[in-house]
């Protein structure tokens, strides 16, 4: 009988890659994939710790394992596993702690034990882009590494302790990457990195290289995971325009105040943000834009916060991840005075939702009666859902259709509830 495998997930796009990855050359070498909640013989926990939440849902993640099965092997990494190193090996049922720097071997790490060889891992050489190409995971839409780590040191952020410092892959892994993720049938690229709008190879910038992917002569979809409000070029501007690049970017803007931006030392003002969403709406007036918000940062007032709302309102952010500030030790903000009550963080946290929510909804609601070119995710119930270039979500009748095909539909109706799908009808 084959080894049986589970994972989880927790955190940003880059892990779910890295876990893809993983669960790929796991299923390509004969061992089973099974839920997180069923019984496996390894449990491998990629954690998050870029809030005091990541860190609480990723103890609760391997933790559930060792109250659950104490014979299985427990593999924890990721974030976490960078940050509490030390602390997490003394913990004696953790099989393995493996930081992220070695996070592409769990593979031989796992099957050697399984074995009965012996392997090495800190004899191994680290690498942050030695991932195999994922064949086959849990996603329609296959995610490709093209950066690591962060130069920033938002006073806020524990990434650059735990990812490092940025770090670019070359081009030719990239580009033979989405070739060979092509070759196994998948119709949309996501990149994803830490700060991928840093990416620099010898001479090629971020905008070259987006060049580059869009110049592949194959039918595909490419998506631009999260990014920084910088490294915005004409070039990348009129790239915008390209058919196979798909409308929609998270352009995280973390605050609405000029003076809050400043003690989280982001390198922007509020002005310089909105003009960078005004060049890409210059080119597709529709242009999805969606961010990330941090409220009740340290000294953030009434005016600080009611500056933020008016600035969400005024870009028109159609999704927003909302983060309550969270401590993080070895930052400059845990030692900042003026720390925010935590009801108040939790009331700017709620009004932001409901705004975000009454902007979503005016958003998806414009495109009713217009089309998109949706990719099937999945279809249950004979219903298929998936996503249109603009990142709507949408729902249509699955007669007929398969999983991982673009159809031309139609929007027509758009449903109740905080995150709508757009219900559609074939063109």
């Amino acid at each position: 009988m084959p080894k049986k495998i589970a994972f989880k997930t927790l955190g940003c796009r880059l892990n779910q890659y890295e876990t893809d990855s993983l669960v790929s050359q796991f299923k390509q070498n004969n061992y089973q994939i099974v839920d997180f909640n069923q019984d496996a013989d390894a449990y491998i926990v990629n954690t998050c710790t870029v809030t005091n939440s990541g860190d609480k849902r990723s103890r609760q993640a391997y933790n559930n394992v060792l109250k659950r099965n104490n014979d299985a092997q427990l593999v924890v990494t990721g974030c976490m596993a960078t940050q509490f190193k030390e602390k997490l090996e003394n913990e004696n049922k953790i099989n393995f702690v493996v930081d992220n720097d070695r996070k592409a071997q769990i593979f031989d790490l796992i099957d050697s034990y399984f074995k009965n060889e012996i392997y090495q891992l800190n004899e191994q050489e680290r690498s942050v882009f030695s991932f195999l190409p994922a064949k086959e995971t849990f996603h329609t839409r296959s995610m490709i590494k093209i950066q690591d780590g962060c130069d920033n040191f938002c006073t806020y952020c524990i990434v650059p302790s735990v990812r490092g410092r940025a770090i670019s892959r070359p081009e030719n892994e990239i580009i033979d990457n989405i070739n060979k993720v092509l070759d196994f049938g998948y119709k949309e690229i996501v990149l994803t990195g830490v700060n991928i709008t840093r990416y620099e190879y010898k001479e090629l910038a971020f905008d070259d290289l987006i060049e580059k992917i869009l110049a592949i002569p194959r039918d595909f979809r490419l998506r631009i995971s999260s990014v920084e409000p910088e490294g915005f070029t004409e070039k990348f501007y009129s790239l915008l325009k390209n058919p196979k690049l798909a409308p929609h970017l998270h352009l995280c803007i973390q605050s609405g105040s000029d003076k809050i931006l400043q003690q989280m030392r982001r390198f922007y003002t509020v002005n310089e943000f909105k003009a960078i969403t005004n060049n890409i709406r210059k080119q597709i007036p529709n242009f999805n834009i969606t961010t990330d918000v941090i409220v009740g940062f340290p000294s953030e007032n009434d005016k600080d916060f009611d500056d933020t709302l008016q600035t969400i309102e005024e870009i028109g952010f159609t999704h927003i991840h909302t983060f309550k500030y969270s401590v993080r030790n070895k930052t400059k903000a845990a030692r900042m005075s003026e720390q925010v009550d935590a009801k108040v963080k939790t009331a700017r946290s709620e009004s932001v939702r409901l705004l975000a929510e009454k902007i979503k909804r005016k958003y998806r609601s414009g495109f009713i009666g217009k089309e998109q070119i949706l990719l099937i995710e999945r279809i249950e119930n004979d219903i298929a859902r998936g996503y249109g270039q603009h990142y709507i979500p949408i729902k249509i009748k699955a007669t007929n259709l398969k999983e991982n095909e673009f159809y031309s539909v139609k929007l027509i109706s758009l449903e109740e509830g905080e995150d709508p799908f757009v219900w559609a009808e074939l063109v």
